[in-house]
């Protein structure tokens, strides 16, 4: 334990001085096997070469062996510290380093080299910088469109908070997909997200149905955190009221002692009932399931998205 509680210390500095969470045991609807493809180690390795960060290793995710021996990875861009201390969240807080500005080349070149249909390109929050990074986004997706100009781009920004003009830079870059996760009910941003803002998440997602109506958005949340159903249902419809396509929502698994603590372990069937209601509201995808994250089957959700709007359309 006390190689974990230094290792807790360094990444995470913010939460040293907060009581300890023990980590629940997992039901079996949540347990996944370890990584053993020989897909898996390619990815990784192709990662490690090129020199990317992803969101599957920093935040730990529990897909990750199944994404990458399908050679499915979402990259995480301007580096591996963010300016936000989310108490759900497992990436790295601190001060982040300088912009790599060879950075969007390297992505590009992992995308072509995959052969990917589709990517998710993701961030840490950059706090520090004018525009929170959106012209780096902007960057990489052209040139991601310059390398593989076949593989559609899919988005997971920040929130861009107080950064004035920043999501306009992200949208005239025209990434098929923006997805921006309001991640919880409201009540807990101040314990669970206390850097961001409900309200200003929300009209961000509206933002970008009024820039480009054409681009797909998606949002996910998490559960299992303390909230109640009705408050779910509620998101869904402030969501819905945004115009946004695609709702994800998965079980919310606490990272570490220091994390916020899991409320409970939510049942498939209630994930069933979630994602029943949400299709009712209109949604044109929903992802719900235990194990669900904002990246997982990306390519293959994006390709439903689009027959669904087409069905919708026709209709």
């Amino acid at each position: 334990m006390q190689g974990m509680a230094t290792r807790i210390e360094i990444r995470h500095p913010e939460k040293a001085h907060r009581p300890d969470n023990p980590i629940q045991r997992k039901p079996a609807w949540i347990r996944v096997k370890a990584p053993t493809h020989p897909v898996y180690h390619e990815t990784r390795a192709l990662m490690r070469e090129n020199r990317l960060v992803t969101v599957c290793e920093e935040a730990a995710c529990p897909n990750i062996g199944e994404c990458w021996s399908q050679r499915h990875a979402t990259m995480m861009i301007m580096g591996e510290t963010c300016t936000r201390a989310c108490s759900f969240c497992n990436v790295a807080t601190g001060l982040p380093k300088a912009l790599d500005t060879d950075e969007p080349r390297r992505v590009a070149e992992a995308v072509a080299t995959l052969g990917l249909r589709h990517v998710v390109i993701t961030s840490v929050d950059r706090d520090d910088l004018e525009d929170g990074g959106a012209g780096h986004f902007a960057r990489t997706i052209g040139a991601i469109r310059a390398a593989a100009p076949e593989t559609t781009i899919e988005v997971l920004t920040p929130d861009f908070l107080r950064k004035d003009g920043a999501l306009e830079v992200v949208v005239a870059a025209r990434p098929d997909v923006f997805n921006h996760n309001l991640e919880t009910v409201p009540k807990l941003y101040p314990t669970i997200r206390p850097g961001a803002r409900y309200y200003h998440s929300l009209r961000l997602l509206d933002r970008v149905k009024q820039l480009d109506p054409s681009i797909f958005t998606k949002s996910g949340v998490m559960v299992g955190l303390g909230e109640a159903r009705i408050e779910v249902l509620q998101v869904m419809d402030d969501l819905r009221c945004a115009e946004v396509d695609f709702l994800t929502i998965g079980q919310y698994l606490q990272p570490s002692v220091k994390h916020a603590a899991v409320d409970r372990f939510v049942t498939p069937e209630e994930f069933e009932d979630y994602a029943r209601m949400a299709r009712s509201k209109g949604f044109l995808l929903v992802s719900a399931t235990p194990l669900t994250r904002s990246s997982y089957h990306a390519d293959r959700d994006f390709a439903a998205l689009r027959e669904a709007r087409a069905a919708r359309l026709a209709a």
